[in-house]
């Protein structure tokens, strides 16, 4: 069998195809820890509701119900969220308001989104 590939020496590509804008190795970590803190069904559930809600945002004193788990649980869970990013939290009085915070979002899927080709409209 003949097979013709270009294999070069060094980090480059047998053929040239590999590479391009792929993550870098910092962006790769970066997204997995993201996408890591959403790997469960509580925070999935946790910020569908959260963007769903009305106003943007939760009371954490609604969310132990809305889940039916307990209070410290919920905490837990969006105490993650908030590590990862993906949540911003807000004192007021005794509770803590949660919002996403679609900018770290739309960071994450740009990251995943390939490259547009705008001068290719069709």
């Amino acid at each position: 069998m003949n097979v013709d590939m270009k294999f070069t020496s060094g980090s480059a590509t047998c053929c040239g195809s590999a590479g391009g804008d792929a993550l870098t190795d910092a962006q790769a970590h970066e997204l997995a820890a993201a996408l890591k803190a959403l790997a469960d069904p509580v925070r999935l559930r946790l910020v569908s509701i959260i963007a769903t809600s009305p106003n943007g945002e939760a009371c954490a004193c609604d969310l132990p119900d809305s889940l039916d788990r307990s209070q410290p649980t919920v905490s837990h869970h969006l105490s993650l969220l908030v590590a990862a990013g993906l949540l911003e939290r807000e004192q007021r009085g005794k509770w803590a308001w949660f919002r996403l915070r679609h900018e770290r979002l739309g960071e994450l899927s740009a990251l995943l989104a390939p490259p547009s080709d705008e001068g290719n409209l069709r």
